[in-house]
């Protein structure tokens, strides 16, 4: 029985290709309380590798989170199939706003200690005790009041390409970094202001809006389906788009694009642009915005050290990395000092104003 991916990203590549079927991809989470993390993922994988399932699967005792692909025809066998699972049934799922038959090119379905690192003790408060959950018409109300803080619960190289209008985007690494500055800075609007977040496809605020209540906040709201959801609705609905530029999505696409504007620059030259690159010099794999000129002139790398090391033989390329590990830079995603025009700070005091 095979439990693990056995072919790698080109091999699957072609395969697609030659298949030539469309793929859809697509998004779900649920929290659950899963007895045997490992024997649950061993199931899914059986019956999902039969059905040419590729993605990015976290199961854990709290829940499952999975992003993936399928072929457009076995839709409705998966859906079939999820439905048999009973925390499962009825699951919403994201389906993306723009396709890509390659979006993922592996099976990858990890167990984990949790399906979001969140740093949370979830033990210390009610995770069911969550905020109210609004539709995309509801929300667009929300935020036009002037009693309403609104709040991006991703990171900052996400909320870079695109995001809410009038939002504060807390500059941080990770989800876990942004719940107590978060806290910390809207201290005082607990009692009387509308807290109203939102993420990709709202699995981080169903974490978050549990603990703010837990902290105090007495008004909690979480876009139902996040930026995903939001935007099939807007489009369904003809309701108008409050999201300025691109959804950043974590597969091989990185973003989908929601409206026509850039709002960020090229880290490198600061040419309007606000597309992803992952440095191709395999020490590396800094995750920075390029543009089309400077990814021609250095190769796709994030400098030319990196360049000049891309443009190694192999051999010698896998020399250089022997014993080194990884590079902290594959943590900062577009933090390196020697990018010069990389995001800048920002103090989320200064959004705050307009609220005192």
């Amino acid at each position: 029985m095979q439990l693990y991916n056995k072919l790698s990203a080109k091999e699957r590549e072609a395969l697609i290709k030659e298949a030539g079927k469309d793929r859809l991809t697509l998004s779900f989470y649920q929290y659950a309380h899963i007895s045997n993390p490992q024997e649950f993922r061993d199931q899914l994988f059986v019956v999902w590798d039969n059905m040419d399932v590729l993605g990015r699967i976290y199961i854990a005792k709290e829940g499952i989170n999975a992003q993936l692909s399928l072929p457009a025809e076995q839709f409705d066998a998966f859906k079939t199939h999820l439905d048999e699972i009973p925390f499962l049934k009825e699951v919403r799922l994201n389906i993306a706003v723009e396709q890509d038959n390659f979006s993922f090119l592996k099976l990858k379905i990890k167990v984990r200690h949790k399906i979001v690192a969140d740093g949370l003790n979830d033990d210390t408060f009610d995770v069911t005790n969550k905020g109210v959950h609004v539709s995309a018409e509801q929300f667009n109300t929300l935020i036009n009041d002037e009693n309403t803080i609104l709040v991006d619960m991703r990171n900052h190289y996400e909320s870079e390409i695109g995001h809410f209008e009038n939002a504060i985007t807390p500059d941080v690494d990770t989800f876990r970094e942004s719940l107590p500055i978060i806290e910390d800075d809207l201290s005082d609007y607990k009692e009387d202001k509308n807290l109203v977040m939102y993420c990709t496809g709202g699995i981080r605020c169903e974490k978050a809006s549990a603990y703010f209540k837990h902290k105090g906040f007495k008004k909690v709201f979480q876009l139902e389906g996040g930026i995903i959801e939001y935007t099939r609705q807007i489009k369904e609905k003809k309701l108008e788009n409050k999201f300025i530029g691109k959804n950043f999505v974590f597969d091989d696409r990185r973003a989908e694009s929601i409206s026509d504007d850039v709002i960020a620059q090229c880290h490198q030259c600061g040419k309007p642009c606000d597309t992803h690159t992952n440095c191709a010099n395999d020490a590396c794999h800094l995750l920075f915005i390029q543009c089309d000129e400077c990814k021609a002139e250095l190769n796709a790398c994030c400098s030319s050290n990196c360049k000049e090391i891309h443009e190694l033989p192999f051999e010698e390329q896998k020399a250089l990395r022997k014993g080194q590990g990884n590079s902290n830079d594959i943590f900062k995603k577009g933090r390196a000092d020697y990018l010069p025009f990389k995001k800048d700070l920002r103090n989320i005091f200064e959004v705050l104003q307009k609220h005192k």
